[in-house]
């Protein structure tokens, strides 16, 4: 089933809704649950004010975006139905779909970035931190005057995968400051140029197939024109 965005009155897109599950399109620059830093308005409070039922229960995510990152989130009614998606998750069986807009002119109309990463926040907390196996595939969809713009495939969720594999390759995204120094690159873009853009999965409760796309954020939008 492919569902078309709901647009409301209220702050947050609706994608997709049912009895078990709510999908929304995330803004840039909110947090999903609170960090330790305890934000008081994060995406969950605000999907929760908004769009909650006492008679389905609390809205809970099943997955996270970075803050800076905008696009497809899932969110569940109580937790067990939250726990029914997070397994489907966690069994790989959600495919995942991003557009990035990345500094230069990719050589390549298409490839697969393989291989050992660390992200920056394991290096933080971690005196040792574990490198991860991390794969993805990408596709370039335009070539801008100086940046381009790719879609992408997790084939693994780790955290800031994208942002690292394009990086080492010498394509960090636009805004990236974790990975790249802004300072090396002329283009300047307020936050990283990440959207997810669609998500992908067999309902755990009616077992249809679901496919969900949220269309580009304004900011990029913009970019593009």
């Amino acid at each position: 089933m492919i569902a078309q965005p709901r647009h409301s009155k209220k702050s947050v897109e609706i994608l997709f809704e049912d009895s078990w599950y709510l999908i929304v399109n995330k803004p840039a620059g909110l947090v999903v649950i609170p960090t330790p830093h305890k934000e008081e308005r994060t995406l969950t409070t605000l999907v929760n004010q908004q769009h909650a039922y006492p008679e389905k229960g609390r809205l809970h995510p099943c997955h996270r975006l970075d803050r800076d990152t905008s696009g497809v989130i899932v969110f569940a009614y109580g937790k067990k139905n939250q726990k029914l998606l997070m397994d489907v998750f966690q069994g790989r069986l959600v495919k995942k779909k991003y557009i990035a807009f990345v500094h230069g002119k990719m050589k390549k109309n298409s490839g697969r970035l393989e291989g050992a990463i660390v992200s920056y926040d394991s290096m933080k907390y971690h005196k040792r931190p574990k490198s991860k196996w991390a794969l993805s595939t990408y596709t370039v969809q335009r070539l801008m005057k100086n940046f381009s713009v790719v879609e992408v495939d997790l084939m693994t969720g780790r955290t800031n995968q994208i942002r690292i594999q394009f990086s080492q390759i010498g394509h960090p995204l636009l805004g990236e400051r974790k990975y790249a120094f802004a300072k090396d690159y002329n283009l300047k873009f307020r936050r990283t140029a990440l959207h997810a853009h669609q998500i992908s999965f067999r309902h755990p409760v009616t077992k249809k197939s679901i496919e969900i796309q949220a269309p580009l954020s304004d900011d990029m939008e913009k970019l593009l024109s």
